[in-house]
Order: structure tokens, then sequence, then C-alpha cells
């Protein structure tokens, strides 16, 4: 009879144990993905990732040169079991159920208290960005105001104004009286018959530079002086794109590299061009958990990094406050949402950035918490509901 090694047995304990008997959590480093440069960031590559063999679990997360305090869950805050039950309940969750989540972490007081990796979560990787992409392209633009490219007045003022290249006589009716502030808040108007936007992606040449806003002002049907909807597409962060493109000294992705991301840090990033030529504003960039949790952090000291004002208050003010309501009880600022949350009883504010696929930032001002979560779900999930629901009570005394 032929008996198995200790390394065998080891591994098959590995492989039938992973996800469904967790041991205690793992304060050692968290998992990377190695050999990674940027060729390897991108929204397919990313699918190619192997799954963890178990997940990551630290109550402790390490220091590291970003930037980011680190603390401890339970001595620095927060109930360590309530927090740890939920992780493992992520972690059993099987593919293509409500948890295919790669990431969770959670900010506490400034503190990152909790990190956690599972499945295709690395710590060094990218994680793609769908719509949340919207609510990074709002803080460029509020750089662009603080650097003086622009100013909070400006935000008043039709977005053609600052597009010299595009043609005003072959407008549609009311399109050039759409201003920043409207864009920014899905409020343009613009509506564009499905055959119409069919024929332009056929030629993506004729797309290029501000002729992309072009084609949407001049084919869109009239616009309403009065009662535009709010309408969730791709038009209008596409016109905030191209406005920081206009105002910036060397264009929108190097001063997104250098003024935005940069300042904070972030290096380790991929952002893919749109059509017409610029960064993607709508969906397209991926960036690491951590430095969603930087984004989160920005936002939460009212536009402030390491004690420099990156950001207007007054701009990060108006950006994550209710100026529409969208759908259901949210509300829409500059392509930030905002939600309020009930949980034991008790309202709690959150401002959020969201993407489909399951990628959140959720920001409780009052709390000082911040909840960051990637995953790859085929829709958006659950986690916009559980996330409160199991990480609030674990924070909120009684």
């Amino acid at each position: 009879m032929k008996f198995m090694t200790r390394a065998a047995i080891a591994a098959l304990l590995t492989s039938l144990f992973s996800f469904s008997a967790i041991a205690a959590e793992n304060n050692g480093l968290a998992p990377e993905v190695t050999d990674l440069n940027a060729a390897d960031v991108s929204y397919g590559k990313e699918k190619l990732i192997e799954y963890l063999d178990k997940p990551y679990i630290s109550t402790a997360p390490t220091k590291l040169d970003d930037g980011i305090p680190v603390g401890k869950l339970g001595a620095d805050g927060g109930d360590k079991k309530k927090i740890l039950a939920f992780a493992r309940e992520i972690a059993k969750g099987p593919e293509d159920t409500k948890h295919s989540t790669d990431s969770l972490l959670i900010s506490y007081k400034g503190k990152l208290v909790f990190e956690s990796y599972f499945r295709r979560g690395r710590i060094n990787y990218p994680h793609y960005q769908m719509s949340i992409t919207k609510s990074y392209t709002a803080l460029a633009l509020g750089r662009a105001i603080q650097l003086g490219h622009l100013s909070m007045e400006d935000l008043k003022k039709p977005v053609v104004s600052f597009l010299k290249d595009v043609d005003k006589t072959k407008l549609a009716a009311g399109a050039a009286e759409i201003t920043l502030d409207r864009a920014m808040h899905m409020g343009s108007g613009i509506r564009l018959d499905r055959e119409k936007v069919k024929e332009l992606r056929k030629k993506p040449a004729l797309l290029k530079g501000q002729r992309q806003i072009q084609a949407y002002m001049q084919y869109s049907a009239p616009i309403p002086k009065k009662g535009v909807k709010f309408k969730y597409q791709g038009s209008d962060p596409a016109m905030t794109m191209q406005v920081v493109e206009a105002v910036v000294d060397g264009g929108a992705k190097e001063f997104i590299k250098k003024e935005l991301l940069g300042k904070m840090g972030i290096t380790n990033y991929g952002w893919q061009a749109d059509t017409s030529g610029l960064p993607k504003s709508a969906a397209g960039c991926s960036i690491r958990s951590r430095d969603m949790l930087k984004m989160g952090m920005l936002v939460l000291s009212d536009g402030k990094w390491n004690g420099e004002q990156l950001i207007p208050k007054k701009f990060i003010q108006r950006a994550t406050s209710p100026i529409v309501l969208s759908y259901g009880t949210s509300y829409y600022g500059y392509f930030w949402w905002i939600n309020n949350f009930k949980v034991g009883g008790k309202t709690h504010h959150c401002k959020a950035g969201r993407g489909a696929g399951g990628q959140f930032i959720l920001i409780f001002p009052k709390l000082e918490l911040i909840v960051v979560i990637t995953a790859h779900n085929k829709g958006m999930g659950t986690m916009l509901k559980d996330a409160p629901a199991r990480v609030i009570p674990a924070f909120v005394k009684g």
C-alpha cells in the first residue's frame, strides 16, 4: 500500500479547506502578483489571475511606504469578532453568488485597521474600476480648480465655452447652454438615438479630440431649458474630462498622473484611453484597493492629503452633496453617490464611489469610517447593502 507524504497530505488539506475552514487571521505579508509590470494591468488580464489558495485576512495591516497610517482592529476601534465573522462569510461564498469579493479594507479614524484579499485580490494589483472612474474624474477637475486652472464660478459656465474646437453653429437646440455643473451631476440632457450611436461608433477616427463632444451635442435631441431629468450616461463625464484637457497644461493624462495620483503616491495604476484619445471618464481605470482607500481619505478630509489642500473644500462638499435624486433613495453629486443607511435603528450618512462588478468606496463621515470593496460580480452584487449592515455595528457602541 502506498502512503502519502506529509507534503502531499498538507497540499490535499489546503485544497479541501482553503475557503471552508479559515484559520485565525493572517497578519503577515499580503498576497501579491509577482513580476507585475504596467502592461499586465487590464480588465482582460485581471480575469486570468488565479484564485488565492486561501484568503488573506489581517486585523493588523502592515505599514508600507504609501502614506496610509495603520492600526489594529479592536485596539484602535472596532469589534474584531464581528468583522472577522463577516470576512469569513465572504471567503466561503462560492463564485457567481453574492460574494465574488476580491478585497475588503476598513479604515477607522484615519487608520487602516483591517485588510483582506480573496480570490483575485492582490495588494499590488490594480483592480479594474467601472463607473467609480467617474468619481476620480470629478476629483481631477477639483484638482484643476485648486491649482487655478478653473474657479468654482466656472462650474456655472457652459461646457462649450472651454472647448474652442467645437462648432457651436451645428449644435442641437439647448446644447450650448449645458453647464459644467449640470454635466457633473448627470443633468446635461443629452439624448442620442441608438442608431446614431451605432453609426458614430463605426467611425472612431471622427470622434478624436473635441469631436467626441461635438457629436454628443450635435446629434442630441433638442434639450429643454427646464425639467431635464437625471440620466446616468457616458456623455456627461466625457464633457468633464474634455474640460480638464482644455484648461490644464500638458493635457488631462499627464495632469492626472502628476497632480492628482502622483500627489498621493499612486503610481501603480492603469487608465485606458477613450475614443477621443483622452483618459476614459465613465469607466476604464485600474487602481489598487489601498489607493481606493486614499481616494476615500481625501474626500473624508475635505480635499487634504498629508496636510496639503489638493482639492478645494468647497468643491469636495459640493461634489458629495445630494444635488439630485437619482434612483430610489440614492442621491447624486458630482459623480459621487449619497445615501443614508439605517442600521440598528440609526441613520448613517454615506458618501460613495460605486462601480459595476462591485467596486465601492463607502465613506461614513460622522463615524470617520471608510470601507473599500473590490469584486468581480456579474452585476453590482449585494455589498452595497451587506457592508453597511455588517461593518457599521462593529464600530458603533450601543
